[in-house]
């Protein structure tokens, strides 16, 4: 077992630079005509395939927190993780069928643009301002921060600066083509990803069941895990009694069972596929039926992702607990990278190249949606209100690099303290705080005409509160018992609610703050989007996709229940 690097693990990495740098430069080349036009840049309108869409969709998603740390979930959880990818499936689903008709009908292009459509300028200019601080100092830099890190480890652990320039180097080549080079690229950095994960996987599975005596069979590993941590393959995590551990508290305060599928889980997943420029952005320059195919492809490929950044965290804990993995470099987030030392040479670097991938590709598209909102939404808007397409497409230029630049710099020395919580955790903790009153603001805004501008920022302002309130607040002004939730001690001398509930509790109190706000308003609202029924039929394909995807789903809860 070779934990870093060689030559002919260095030597399929250029091979997968290269061609995906090549293939990227004649997708540019043959767009080179619209170069100036900022609609074609940003949005590639009109061109991009459903299988483009859906791969650029995965591409965007998973990243190295998907890879480092849901797989470390994994190590501590178990399968019960994969309920973020498969309830991601339904929500894609739900996207594809009630929100991107919405979308498309009312010509939104950028999410700020969606709330200045159907709510007001200010309420657009908060959001935006917003989104570009959370994508630039919280996505951009865990991303590139966690990548670096994991592919630092596996070089030697002497290159970390020198690996961050590269994956945003690396980036920024793809990110100045726009968004139809982000998006073509995109399919072979899936293609790599699923690949090189899948290939990961395959060996975790097999070096479990040679270690246990098995032989090296990937279908007698899997039975090997099952064996030896039965506990690992439960969908649902048991609330905790008077007598349970600390780990089993932890546990359930990171996916308190049942109570994740009541509300906290679909608001992270509804908010992220729903209402998130990076994501969207790829359907919205697209037709319905093309945008609605390229989304359920990408809740078909959703269903395959526990697979590539899940198991090898519950391979990593059986040897770890048998004594086969003796160490694991920075705790449950290593368990990916320790099991990528047990690959053959060649192969080692085909997986670093699914990482690598998926890193970039998400740079990429980050950078990109950056750019879209501070061109389209800020300086057109405020700063240079007569910018020519040629000059919109330079300032977004512009903002790509600004915002490469700012992500290196503050990652540099890890000026934000990625590290000392956790990229994953980084992640969960900014967001989440923001998700139950950005969702509630886009929910009322679709369906419900009588939501007003006042009720939207109201929505926003008091879904952050409440979620501060129940996050950090709640068992100090109400006790650790009440009728609505149980707070556990969190092993740190104090007592915590668990996320989920957290974000289903603020996101409730703020729908129904919102729907009071709005009764006393106006009536009448005259920015109330006209929803017309017709535009959310669906085509015989389109429904045949949706049931093969919900049986898929069921089969597989049905199974590890």
């Amino acid at each position: 077992m070779n934990k870093n690097l060689e030559f002919a693990d260095y030597a399929v990495f250029i091979i997968y630079f290269i061609i995906v740098s090549l293939y990227g430069y004649t997708i540019y080349r043959k767009r080179e005509k619209n170069e100036h036009d900022a609609k074609a840049y940003f949005l590639a309108e009109g061109t991009l395939t459903w299988w483009a869409i859906g791969a650029s969709l995965i591409a965007s998603n998973i990243s190295a927190e998907q890879f480092i740390g849901m797989s470390g979930e994994g190590f501590f959880l178990g399968i019960a993780v994969a309920a973020y990818e498969w309830v991601a499936a339904i929500a894609l689903i739900i996207v594809a069928v009630w929100f991107i008709p919405v979308y498309l009908k009312n010509k939104i292009y950028t999410m700020p643009q969606f709330l200045k459509t159907r709510y007001n300028e200010s309420t657009a200019l908060i959001m935006a301002v917003f989104w570009l601080f959370l994508y630039v100092f919280v996505n951009l830099t865990s991303i590139l921060y966690l990548g670096a890190v994991a592919i630092n480890g596996l070089a030697g652990g002497e290159y970390l600066h020198a690996i961050m320039i590269g994956l945003a180097f690396f980036a920024l080549i793809i990110s100045l083509g726009g968004m139809k080079v982000v998006a073509y690229t995109d399919v072979i950095q899936v293609a790599v990803l699923i690949i090189g994960g899948l290939a990961t996987s395959y060996i975790a599975l097999t070096t479990v069941g040679h270690y246990f005596g098995f032989g090296e069979n990937a279908i007698a590993g899997f039975k090997v895990l099952m064996r030896e941590a039965p506990e690992h393959f439960k969908m649902i995590i048991p609330r905790p009694t008077a007598t349970s551990s600390q780990l089993e508290i932890n546990k359930y305060l990171t996916f308190p069972g049942i109570l994740s599928y009541l509300a906290g889980i679909w608001i992270i997943n509804l908010n992220y596929w729903g209402c998130n420029q990076y994501i969207t952005q790829r359907a919205l320059g697209a037709d319905l039926q093309t945008a609605r195919t390229g989304i359920l492809f990408a809740g078909i490929l959703k269903l395959l992702m526990p697979v590539i950044v899940m198991l090898p965290g519950i391979a990593a804990y059986v040897l770890y607990q048998n004594g086969h993995l003796t160490q694991l470099v920075g705790g449950k987030d290593g368990a990916y990278s320790a099991m990528l030392t047990f690959l053959p040479t060649g192969l080692k670097g085909l997986s670093v190249a699914a990482l690598t991938a998926a890193i970039v590709a998400s740079l990429a598209g980050k950078v990109n949606s950056i750019s879209t909102i501070y061109t389209l939404d800020v300086h057109k808007k405020y700063i240079q209100k007569g910018a020519s397409d040629r000059t919109q497409v330079n300032i977004g230029r512009y903002a790509v690099f600004a915002a490469m630049l700012l992500a290196v710099l503050f990652t540099w020395d890890d000026v934000l303290g990625i590290g000392g919580v956790g990229g994953f955790t980084y992640i969960q903790k900014y967001t989440g705080f923001i998700s139950p009153g950005v969702f509630a603001m886009f929910f009322l805004g679709m369906f419900w005409k009588r939501t007003t501008g006042t009720a939207a920022i109201v929505g926003v302002i008091s879904g952050f509160l409440l979620s501060v309130l129940f996050n950090e607040y709640a068992p100090i002004l109400f006790g650790n018992e009440t009728l609505l939730y149980t707070a556990w001690p969190n092993g740190k001398g104090g007592f915590e609610i668990p996320f989920h509930i957290c974000m289903g509790l603020s996101f409730v109190f703020t729908m129904l703050l919102m729907i009071a706000v709005s009764f006393a308003g106006p009536k009448v609202n005259p920015k109330a989007f006209e929803l017309d029924t017709t535009m959310f039929k669906l085509k015989p394909q389109t429904t045949v996709l949706i049931i093969i995807t919900l049986l898929i789903i069921f089969a597989l809860y049905a199974k590890f229940w």
